[in-house]
């Protein structure tokens, strides 16, 4: 098979021919049809993520889809010709997705549902496990809650507003003028987070009390402002990037919460692999209901062209997610 390798950090990765790999116990090899280009990809790429512990060589990509061409002893989920799709690999020495094969644990996947190609499955599962584990598995949403969520239009925002409003939340969600049309589309109403202070929109939206449940997909100073925004007595802030260090006095005087969410620890600790299986079903749930979509960017990359999908991710040039088509 054909893969891309990564033999040093911030340097071009090549394509050599590779065994095709055998599955184990518990394992099904994919044919991969696609791989889903996320922030975390170019930074492993770049040697800027060292909580993803990469060991070099590795073949990158954390997001999949393709189809089952094999299965090992004990897998009952998936037959031969399945089309599967998953976040299971390309961290911490697991193969990833930039490969025409791979094998990979079972449990981390799940089958992809009639609405959706594998181009658009491939993009979904990191952003959406990452939306999932924040708003449902550590803020607990419901009917009702009033979602503030930091970064609406980007690849985890878009996926926790949708989930939010699935879930019968009031949505409120911060961007750029330029994702106004992209947030409101979503079901949220926009916050324009350069033109009114943190101040301004508690005022507006939750009159000066805060929001049940505030959702940082930016980190830095947004979690900071995330800590102001939360609701008096009983808020619940969570944030997918609370690298940093951070004053929590502004939380603590507001009696509220806080959540990390770190979506690696499954891939990285070999446990509880089965969740993301089955928030993954979740997510085809919604999908097949018509409540979830995954915004793609048009442009279209393949494994001689991932340097440029990696730097398009980065430069904030990408209009949705960006996806490496691995074979036709």
């Amino acid at each position: 098979m054909q893969a891309l390798v990564l033999t040093a950090f911030a340097t071009p990765m090549t394509i050599e021919h590779l065994p095709v790999p055998q599955p184990g116990p518990g394992q099904v090899l994919v044919r991969i049809a696609a791989s889903g280009v996320n922030p975390l990809d170019a930074k492993i790429a770049a040697g800027a993520a060292p909580h993803a512990r990469p060991r070099l060589p590795a073949i990158l990509g954390i997001d999949l889809a393709g189809t089952v061409a094999a299965v090992g002893d004990g897998v009952t989920t998936f037959h031969i010709g399945a089309t599967v799709y998953g976040m299971a690999g390309g961290i911490a020495g697991i193969q990833g997705s930039l490969a025409e094969y791979g094998v990979f644990d079972a449990a981390l996947l799940a089958p992809v549902p009639s609405a959706l190609s594998l181009r658009e499955a491939a993009a979904l599962p990191l952003v959406f496990i990452t939306a999932w584990e924040g708003l449902v598995d550590r803020a607990h949403v419901k009917a009702g809650d009033s979602v503030l969520v930091h970064g609406g239009a980007g690849g985890v925002g878009h996926m926790a507003v949708q989930l939010a409003v699935a879930l019968g939340a009031r949505v409120y969600a911060t961007g750029s003028a330029a994702s106004r049309a992209v947030i409101e589309a979503l079901g949220a109403r926009f916050i324009d987070y350069r033109a009114s202070t943190v101040d301004d929109y508690v005022a507006e939206h939750t009159g000066g009390a805060g929001f049940d449940i505030v959702y940082d997909t930016v980190g830095g100073a947004t979690l900071d402002a995330s800590f102001q925004a939360a609701r008096i007595y009983g808020g619940h802030v969570v944030s997918c990037l609370g690298w940093g260090t951070f004053a929590l006095s502004p939380l603590t005087a507001r009696a509220a919460s806080y959540s990390g969410v770190f979506t690696l620890l499954p891939l990285l600790s070999g446990e509880d692999h089965a969740r993301h299986g089955a928030i993954l079903r979740e997510a085809n749930k919604l999908i097949e209901a018509g409540k979830l979509q995954v915004r793609l960017d048009a442009r279209r990359f393949t494994l001689h062209t991932v340097h440029e999908a990696h730097v398009a991710q980065m430069d904030g040039s990408a209009r949705g997610k960006l996806v490496v088509e691995v074979q036709d």
